[in-house]
Order: C-alpha cells, then sequence, then structure tokens
C-alpha cells in the first residue's frame, strides 16, 4: 500500500521537510503511523483519504515539534529538492510558480495541508473529511487562502 501510494506520501513530506535527512524521517514517521492505525481503517472510505488524513496530521505535528529553525526555512528551491521544473522552457510562468511554492512554504501547517490538498483538485467534502473540518470551512478556507494569493502574489 505504502509503495502504490508513494507519491501521495512524498507530496505531505516534501510539503513539511525540506533536508533530505528530515525528509526521510518524517517519511519514516508517517509509515510507522499507518503501520499503527491500519487496524482501526474503515475499509468503507477510500484508502486515500485516510492515509492524507495520518500523513498530514504527522507532519503537522512533526513540524510543531521541530525547533524555531526549521520553521523559517530557507526559500524553496525545486532544483535543491531534486524537483524536476516542468516550467523550465517558460520563465514568466516559472516565477510564478516559485512565487506560489513560496507563499505555500510560508502558511502555517494546517493551511499548507490546505493548499496542498486543494492544488490536487480534492474537493472541499474530501478535504474536510481530510483534515476533520466541515465541507463548508474548508471552502471559507479555501476562499480567504485564494484571496490573499491574489493579493500577495
Amino acid at each position: 500500500m505504502l509503495q502504490r501510494h508513494r507519491g501521495l506520501l512524498a507530496k505531505v513530506v516534501g510539503t513539511y521537510a525540506w533536508e533530505a535527512p528530515d525528509r526521510e524521517d518524517l517519511g519514516q514517521e508517517i509509515a510507522a503511523q499507518l503501520w499503527r492505525a491500519w487496524p482501526s481503517y474503515d475499509r468503507a472510505r477510500p484508502v486515500t483519504t485516510w492515509m492524507y488524513r495520518i500523513a498530514l496530521n504527522v507532519a503537522i505535528t512533526w513540524v510543531r515539534g521541530h525547533s524555531r529553525e526549521l520553521r523559517h526555512h530557507e526559500a524553496w528551491d525545486a532544483e535543491r529538492h531534486d524537483i524536476a521544473d516542468p516550467l523550465a522552457h517558460d520563465p514568466e510562468a516559472g516565477q510564478q510558480v516559485e512565487l506560489l511554492y513560496r507563499f505555500i512554504h510560508a502558511l502555517p501547517p494546517l493551511d499548507r495541508a490546505l493548499m496542498l490538498l486543494y492544488l490536487e483538485d480534492h474537493s472541499h467534502r474530501e478535504i474536510g473529511e481530510v483534515l476533520g473540518i466541515s465541507e463548508a470551512n474548508a471552502a471559507t478556507k479555501i476562499s480567504r487562502l485564494k484571496q490573499r494569493i491574489r493579493q500577495e502574489l
């Protein structure tokens, strides 16, 4: 299951941990928590929703428990994180994506989770289920974040 959904886990880990050793530690912590929680998984619900919820909760807790230094990290650098830049041929679009990355990484952990799910085209209902908030609350938070993005970027 972890192998099948490694992309989901990599996105969460990459959103909350910037250095390779931290990404490895967080990934292992998420995997361990998924293992511990497996017996309580409700098979009537999508496995990805369950995984996201656990992974995001572990990541948010991990960030809160880390040093102040991690919270004030360097600006996002896709090259440093071994992520290919799909917009390398379009410098203007690449700059916009860079600004969006910086904005997202400056958000508090819960808002960062909200944006991650929103950018992956999850519905407000799914986002609410993963984050443990109502669908209406998810929609309101997304609307406010989108408004902040327009103002700041």
